[in-house]
């Protein structure tokens, strides 16, 4: 193992540590593949499962090993015709398991993220019966401002360009704190607890996930 990687993984057990203290569940993976094991896993069979727009889990290949399980039930945005989508975050909203990513985390374990619509906090804050949260160590910020400034300078830029959003931060890369009608960043919320005790179970792959 080279030294960043053992950094990293160093560095994980120690938010680990932090992040039950809040409640929550913490699991430390040393590659995408046994990011997406651990994650079939956890679901198992017979449970209804929905994600976010996460990059972080189609890059460990979790969606489609999830939909070669005939035994889950699999909600999929993109299997949803444009007029439907309202009855398909209300029906995400209430599986067994929601599946997403994180902007940020700190090394005391508190979760940053930032979003445009907003289902994807509503079903971490409130709804599914557990919610997986995969982070790449990418994500890993020192505190609640620096994660901010992550989200804001880093992960949403590439992911205006990704959504095709018209934003200044699109085209120079930079947070201009906008008020744009494509703004992808209308709802903050920092997670410092889970009040239901290991609803949320939290991810940490040694890899660069996501943005």
């Amino acid at each position: 193992m080279d030294n960043l990687k053992k950094a990293r993984e160093n560095q994980a057990k120690s938010i680990i540590k932090n992040i039950e203290k809040r409640n929550m569940t913490a699991y430390y993976c040393e590659s995408k593949e046994a990011c997406c094991e651990k994650v079939l896993e956890i679901i198992g069979n017979g449970k209804s499962v929905s994600w976010g727009g996460t990059m972080s889990s189609k890059e460990c290949g979790i969606p489609e090993a999830l939909k070669a399980n005939p035994d889950c039930t699999v909600f999929d945005r993109a299997d949803w015709p444009a007029d439907k989508l309202n009855e398909f975050y209300k029906t995400a909203f209430f599986c067994d398991y929601f599946i997403m990513g994180t902007n940020a985390i700190t090394l005391d374990g508190e979760l940053v993220n930032i979003d445009g619509f907003g289902n994807r906090l509503a079903s971490l804050i409130f709804g599914p019966e557990h919610v997986i949260v995969i982070a790449g160590m990418n994500k890993v910020a020192t505190d609640v401002p620096e994660a901010l400034h992550r989200v804001r300078n880093i992960a949403s830029p590439p992911n205006t360009v990704r959504l095709g959003k018209n934003t200044p931060c699109a085209a120079d890369g930079r947070c201009h704190d906008c008020y744009s009608p494509d703004c992808i960043c209308n709802q903050v919320v920092i997670t410092r607890r889970s009040r239901a005790k290991d609803r949320i179970i939290v991810l940490l792959v040694n890899d660069n996930l996501g943005f």
